[in-house]
């Protein structure tokens, strides 16, 4: 993934950075921002999963700018790999600064999910219809 003008894939989340989420220099965890990027890639991996699928990678992460409280977190997600039963969901996550300013890419990252079966086994994934 590389920067680009805009975002790259479909508003999949959008969330607001509180200040319960800061670590001691203010900033937002990153942590805090890598699972919300993980409950995106999750509900587009279960689309087109067409069930559960569980994260068994992050590959590539890269932090680009802090976000801070106030900004409203915004998830933008991707399909771009599928394979047996694995994807590759590309993720990036912008902020609106203040909740309505600039918009920024803060970080991006490509992680991969397995469709499981109702035993966390893993399965199939359905053809696109």
């Amino acid at each position: 993934m590389t920067e680009s003008k805009g975002p790259r894939g479909e508003l999949t989340l959008r969330t607001l950075a509180m200040p319960a989420d800061v670590n001691v220099n203010g900033d937002i965890f990153g942590g805090w921002v890598l699972s919300q990027m993980d409950i995106a890639g999750g509900i587009v991996g279960g689309t087109r999963a067409e069930g559960r699928v569980a994260t068994i990678a992050i590959d590539a992460m890269k932090f680009i700018r802090p976000v801070k409280v106030g900004d409203v977190l915004c998830i933008y997600a991707s399909v771009d790999r599928v394979g047996n039963s694995s994807m590759g969901i590309g993720l990036e996550a912008w902020v609106l600064r203040d909740r309505k300013g600039k918009r920024e890419k803060v970080t991006e990252a490509t992680f991969t999910f397995v469709a499981i079966d109702q035993d966390g086994r893993p399965r199939p994934v359905p053809p696109q219809r």
